[in-house]
């Protein structure tokens, strides 16, 4: 692979999976294949970049101009996988979505058994930027739970945690009722990382029986129904992330 450090532009295959073509990951193998130009000249190096008036092609089809961003909420029901292909062939977020959506990835990613609301962008920099720990935003769950419980269990999960040599950063639990061994309660989180809630809800003895995302930073499941995706207008996302100017 190129070092392509010093290259201006912008690398190829963000190109292509911008355009709506395919994943970066399968825009590399187009590149791997021979399938792809720069001006006319076949593309070698995983690291090339195009600049602002190059044409890149695939298939000698030179790319259509990027459709503007956009970001949808999607009410993820159980039982699906939030990747685009699965090994082991299960259905997929993306098999279940209208077919009148262009393209789409999500923002972060559901467990298989875990349901809500997960946010669909067609712009792969927009999901990136959504998703840095570094916006501060916080992710809402409800969940049900297994196993006796009590608000003071739950309270320990505010110091923080390490679980098999991973550091949890504080979160806030709240239990909301009770009845026998179910119980269910909701969890405030900043990080997100892989089967947080389930792994620490499981350092207190406890198991989930069901995890519903509710909120993901400013924007909210509310009423949308499981199976539902509803675009959220350019205007609000755009003031969330303080961009004044829409992006291209």
């Amino acid at each position: 692979m190129a070092d392509d450090s010093t290259q201006s532009g912008e690398r190829i295959s963000k190109i292509i999976a911008r355009a709506g073509i395919c994943s970066r990951r399968d825009a590399e193998k187009l590149i791997e294949q021979g399938r792809v130009t720069l001006d006319g000249r076949k593309v070698t190096e995983q690291g090339t970049r195009a600049g602002e008036h190059q044409v890149v092609a695939v298939d000698g089809a030179p790319l259509a101009e990027p459709e503007a961003a956009r970001l949808w909420r999607y009410h993820k029901p159980a039982g699906l996988v939030t990747t685009h292909r699965d090994p082991k062939g299960r259905p997929t977020v993306f098999d279940s979505l209208p077919k009148i959506l262009p393209r789409v990835v999500s923002v972060g990613r559901l467990d298989v058994n875990s349901e809500g609301l997960l946010l669909l962008t067609n712009d792969g920099a927009l999901a990136r930027q959504l998703e840095l720990p570094a916006s501060g935003w916080v992710r809402k769950y409800r969940v049900r739970l297994f196993g006796k419980v009590t608000q003071a269990d739950l309270d320990r999960l505010a110091q923080g945690r390490t679980i098999g040599g991973v550091r949890y950063a504080p979160v806030t639990a709240t239990l909301e009722r009770s009845k026998g061994v179910y119980s269910w309660a909701s969890v405030t989180l900043k990080e997100g990382k892989n089967r947080e809630v389930k792994r620490l809800m499981e350092s207190l003895g406890l198991k989930v029986a069901r995890l519903i995302r509710v909120q993901f930073g400013p924007f909210h499941l509310g009423q949308l129904a499981e199976g539902a995706v509803e675009e959220i207008a350019p205007k609000i996302w755009r003031e969330q992330l303080g961009l004044k100017k829409k992006p291209k």
